[in-house]
Formats: structure tokens, sequence, C-alpha cells
């Protein structure tokens, strides 16, 4: 009997096959609980209900600190202290300040003076390393179920020409004597024409031999496997560019996103500086026209007492 592991979730057990690699988690727990993106910092965290949009560690700060502003370098909505995420102001303090990512040519990739921590060489910044790495990981598992997918047919259509060519070889043994010495002079004169020609083929190979059939159908499918190894090859350049031209659009979508996150920052700021001058400007008017009714009262009662 194959041993039951726990659902970290639901604590009920499964084969280790039905739960997920990192969590371990039953396939009921990840449908109730996916894992999702924090609104704040990004980062991916095990959803308890679908209106909790943001982390435990973004809760826990948003009590501490209030909503959060824009970083100034990645412009994720996590500054809470300052203008500046805590990623970008650990990363600030241990790599010094930040370059152009190559990417989404942002001001938020930190050189680690490394290229082993380099994604193909590139500086890249921390969301456009999840997302290009992301990409890698689902072009992997394509390429295996492709080359795995591949390799059951070609073993398919290999085990069809051997079961072909037997049951052809089979078939020949049952023919009679007298056929096979009826078709001998004709194989001779074949081979006669052949060696006039000039051509040096033996009298064995000019002979139609009973596995002959069996060699043509394995140098067919050879050929079929040479042009569906192309195909392949074809396909996989197709979707890795498609997969490149993906990241490139999700990454111009979340630098519009931040700039555009930016841009309502700075308007709603605008927006209340000038009420806040709209405000001044009113509470002056109406304590000048307050002064004004007062004169004006003053003066009518002066009128009024000197007769």
């Amino acid at each position: 009997m194959a041993a039951l592991y726990a659902c970290t979730k639901c604590h009920q057990r499964f084969p280790f096959e039905a739960l997920s690699q990192g969590q371990q988690l039953c396939k009921e727990c990840r449908i109730a609980h996916p894992v999702v993106k924090c609104t704040y910092c990004r980062t991916e965290y095990q959803q308890e209900s679908k209106t909790n949009t943001i982390c435990k560690k973004c809760a826990q700060n948003v009590q501490l600190y209030g909503t959060p502003k824009p970083c100034q370098y990645c412009n994720i909505i996590a500054a809470f202290i300052g203008n500046k995420c805590q990623r970008c102001t650990n990363s600030e303090k241990k790599y010094g300040p930040p370059y152009s990512c190559e990417q989404c040519k942002q001001q938020c990739a930190f050189d680690r003076k490394d290229d082993r921590k380099k994604v193909d060489g590139k500086l890249l910044c921390w969301l456009c390393t999840l997302s290009y790495k992301r990409v890698l990981q689902k072009t992997k598992e394509q390429r295996k179920h492709l080359s795995s997918s591949s390799r059951a047919s070609h073993q398919e259509k290999e085990q069809y020409s051997r079961l072909s060519g037997g049951s052809h070889y089979n078939s020949q043994k049952t023919l009679s004597t007298s056929s096979i010495q009826n078709e001998i002079p004709k194989k001779k004169s074949k081979f006669e024409s052949i060696t006039t020609n000039g051509d040096s083929f033996s009298p064995d190979l000019a002979l139609d031999s009973p596995g002959t059939d069996h060699f043509v159908i394995i140098a067919q499918l050879k050929e079929e496997v040479a042009t569906l190894k192309k195909m392949l090859h074809q396909k996989d350049q197709m979707i890795l560019e498609k997969e490149k031209k993906i990241t490139e659009l999700k990454a111009d979508f979340q630098y519009q996103e931040s700039q555009m996150r930016a841009k309502m920052n700075q308007m709603e700021k605008t927006h209340k500086e000038v009420t806040e001058q709209l405000q001044t400007k009113n509470r002056e008017l109406l304590k000048q026209a307050a002064a004004l009714s007062k004169s004006k009262k003053s003066e009518k009662s002066g009128t009024i007492t000197s007769p």
C-alpha cells in the first residue's frame, strides 16, 4: 500500500502525487486558496479568502503605517516608510544605487556584481526577473511535454514497423518453392540490366529479399521523424518568440500601470493643494464680506443717530 501524506491546509491524507510540490496542498485546497499576487508588494502568497487581496506582511504594515505610497525606484505601491519600499531600501544598502532595468527601462535594477545571479547575463529588476524566470519555466515544461509526446509516437511507429516487417516476413515464408524459382530469372535479368548500365550493385541486393519492405518502412519512418523534429524545433522557436513578446508586453503594461499610478497620485496631490488654496481664499472672502457688512451696519446706525 502506498504511503499517504497530509495536506498542510485541510490535514486530510492523500498520495504524494496528489499534493503540490511547494506547499503540499491537495487539489481542493489549491482551488479554494490559490496563489495570487499581493496588491501592494506584488509577492505571491496563499489567498485565504477572495476579499483578501494583500499579504499578511502588508496587512500588518497598513495597520501600523497606513496606506503605502509608490516607491520612487520601482513604482510598486509598497513604500510604507519614506519614499522607498523595503526591498529597494535593503538592496540599496547592500549593492549601492540602482541601474536601469534592461527589460522595463526603469531605474530599479541593482547590480549584485555577480554574473551568476543575472538572468541570461541581463541586469533586470525584481519584477522582470520573476516574470522572465516564470516564462523560462513554462517553456521548459512545454518542451518536456512535446519531447515526451514525440518520443512516445516514435516508439509506437517503431513498434508498428517491427510488427509489420515481421508479419510480412512470415507471409513470405509461405510462398512455394516453384514461385521462388520462377522469380529468380526475372531478378537475374534485372541485375544484368543494372550491371550493363555501370552500377556496382551486388546480386544479393538486387534480389527482393523478404525483409526489403521492412527496411523501406523504416527509412520512411526515419524521414517522417526527421521532418517532425524540424517542425518541433520551428514550433519551439515560435513559442519562445511569443513568450518573449508576452514578457515584453507584460513589462510594458507594468511600466504603464506604474506610470499611471504615479500620475494619479500626483494629480490627487495637486487637487488637494488646489482645494486647500480655494478653501483658504473662501475663508478670507467670507471674513471680508463679514467686515463689509459690519461697516455698512455701523454707517447706517451713524446716519440715523446724526439728526
